[in-house]
């Protein structure tokens, strides 16, 4: 295990700029961006220039469940030049928290990407010399957010006029990769180096190595989990139960005009998250304090210093959130692998490597799920490498700590893949 650095001045600017959007550890904005026809350039700090939005659509795509979404769209950014094989792309997937803003700034005032102290030139993930490609998911939770471009429950229904709400077809991990791969084939993609991600995306790229083995060369899942269990899943209807407490809620009817959405219990789902990704160490600094000016050993009204403090996250999230959204995103993370008996067989065709990224004190996704995904790696006979991050943000180490894995990220791309 490579020893935690310390954060880079540049990580920590991002991660300061960025509260109250992505996860509590230090959230990061997340947004969209560029075409692979126009690659973006660089300047000579290293850093991309702006990366252009865009969209892509699919008409009439059809969910693994057999529903049909008549407009599919979501927003997608690139940086690099595609080979003329296509075979140097990099897919980067996001996790529950964010959108596809994954590196690069959308404007020049903008919040850098989530990733960004990963991806660029000359940074682990080489902008030089791969064709990096990063969108939003359907159901994107902050799909209120300007420049988040995702068909979900919140979108227009061409057949009816009005939001889908809980009308909108049940998602899976397997319908983000489906779309993803739609936007792949668009832009010439045919093979990938790279798919990689964090949390919910560390799911997607994993699905993506069982849906498709024969098109990826490198899997990096970060924070991962190799099977959603009974235990998960009870966890994630524990962060829904809020929403669907809430008497705004109304069964997903709230987008009517003058009705109130559920803020308060989508606040509060939002409050547990906030909670179970930091580990113990990153909310020590509470320890037997009061909320300021409050006194909770004389006063059943007033409460413990903790509370304002997730409280303040989960409302600056909210506030770019829906809640419908939030629970479609819920339902796909439990439908994780869901084709398939078991993780050794939806992994076992393909030849790709596999860089394993968990977090030593993640209390979301305990490191024991990705120590099993490595024994059933290694009982495939797939090349697999687990570098574990050990800092006090427990599963946010996917943000605030990914720079302690730059070594190991860069020493597994530099490997040549093996034959398809």
């Amino acid at each position: 295990m490579t020893p935690r650095r310390m954060l880079p001045p540049l990580l920590l600017g991002l991660a300061a700029a960025l509260r109250g959007i992505l996860p509590a550890q230090a959230q990061s904005a997340a947004q969209n961006a560029a075409p692979g026809q126009a690659p973006a350039s660089s300047d000579p700090a290293g850093e991309l220039a702006l990366v252009e939005r865009k969209n892509f659509e699919i008409a009439g795509f059809t969910t693994r469940g057999g529903a049909t979404v008549g407009r599919m769209r979501i927003g997608y950014q690139t940086a690099g030049t595609l080979d003329a094989a296509g075979g140097n792309a990099v897919l980067i997937t996001h996790p529950f928290v964010a959108n596809g803003q994954a590196f690069g700034r959308n404007d020049a005032n903008g919040p850098l990407g989530w990733w960004d102290a990963i991806i660029g030139p000359g940074k682990p993930i080489d902008t030089n010399r791969f064709f990096v490609v990063a969108s939003d998911t359907p159901a994107n939770l902050y799909v209120r957010e300007s420049r988040t471009t995702s068909t979900g429950p919140a979108s227009v229904d061409p057949s009816t006029g009005r939001p889908y709400g809980m009308s909108f077809p049940v998602l899976s991990i397997r319908d983000f990769v489906e779309v993803q791969k739609g936007l792949l084939d668009s832009l010439g993609v045919k093979r990938l180096a790279l798919v990689a991600g964090p949390s919910m995306g560390a799911m997607q790229a994993i699905e993506w190595a069982a849906a498709y083995p024969a098109l990826v060369d490198r899997v990096m899942p970060v924070m991962p989990i190799g099977r959603m269990d009974a235990w998960l899943q009870a966890w994630m209807e524990i962060w829904e139960a809020p929403i669907r407490a809430d008497p705004n809620w109304r069964n997903g009817d709230y987008y009517v005009q003058g009705r109130e959405p559920p803020l308060r219990g989508l606040t509060d789902a939002l409050r547990i998250i906030a909670l179970q990704t930091q580990d113990r160490a990153a909310l020590s600094r509470f320890d037997g304090r009061a909320a300021e000016g409050q006194d909770p050993a004389r006063r059943m009204t007033d409460t413990v210093a903790v509370d304002p403090y997730l409280t303040e996250i989960a409302t600056g999230r909210a506030k770019l959130a829906d809640a419908n959204s939030f629970l479609y995103l819920t339902r796909a993370m439990q439908l994780f692998l869901n084709e398939y008996p078991d993780t050794r067989a939806a992994l076992s065709q393909g030849k790709a490597s596999w860089l394993l990224v968990p977090g030593e004190r993640d209390r979301l996704f305990p490191i024991e799920y990705a120590r099993e995904l490595e024994g059933v790696l290694k009982g495939l006979g797939r090349p697999v490498r687990l570098e574990a991050l050990d800092g006090p943000q427990g599963h946010g180490e996917w943000l605030t700590g990914i720079a302690g894995a730059e070594e190991a990220i860069r020493a597994f791309l530099a490997e040549a893949p093996r034959a398809p």
